[in-house]
């Protein structure tokens, strides 16, 4: 290829991307893909908007600096290397790494609101949208959000409802209807993996 690949990954929170992504990135030499992520654009936690409650809301488009995630993505497309600090969601066990992203022939971009944000979505060469159930979603999301980022249990069921399910409705399942593929991923998502890889192999010769 003469110009870099770029495939976009969006689905609800819990439906699977980071099992998805982890299987599709394992596949290829490093030399050969690069994941950029959307959870590395989180705004800073004073900058994020808040519900009636007071509470802030990390789902919502604003939450997210998407001009210099645009910046970035742009960046890897025309062949410059991107350094960005890593966003660990406000968790004080974690301390933050210094990522690098490099430019391959295959970009994969994640996110929330890749297909939101328009200025990012006219860039995708390939859009991708991964799918659950809600009841699949929300045990993905308590698993998560407890063990990689210290919520509590109410405090992981509180956004979700305020949170987490009305942003899905508005932003992003309206969305589906725009993308290339709907993977299904309420049990394994692997035999749709094997019809992505392929694809991308064959790009690539």
């Amino acid at each position: 290829m003469n110009h870099p690949f770029l495939i976009g990954i969006s689905g609800g929170s819990g439906s699977g991307k980071t099992y998805f992504l982890n299987k599709l990135m394992y596949a290829f030499s490093e030399d050969t893909i690069c994941l950029i992520s959307q959870d590395n654009y989180y705004r800073d936690r004073e900058l994020q908007p808040t519900d009636e409650n007071g509470i802030k809301n990390f789902d919502t488009p604003e939450s997210i600096d998407h001009q210099q995630f645009v910046h970035d993505i742009m960046q890897l497309r025309n062949g410059y290397e991107v350094h960005r600090k890593e966003y660990t969601f406000n968790n004080p066990a974690v301390t933050p790494k210094m990522l690098v992203f490099k430019p391959r022939p295959i970009i994969v971009v994640e996110g929330l609101f890749v297909f939101y944000f328009s200025e990012i979505a006219r860039l995708i060469d390939l859009k991708i949208f991964i799918e659950a159930k809600d009841h699949i979603k929300i045990k993905r999301r308590i698993l998560r959000d407890n063990i990689e980022r210290g919520y509590d249990l109410d405090d992981v069921l509180y956004r979700y409802e305020h949170h987490v399910m009305p942003a899905y409705e508005k932003y992003i399942s309206p969305l589906k209807n725009e993308v290339d593929l709907i993977i299904p991923n309420n049990q394994s998502p692997d035999r749709a993996l094997e019809v992505v890889i392929g694809f991308l192999r064959h790009k690539l010769a």
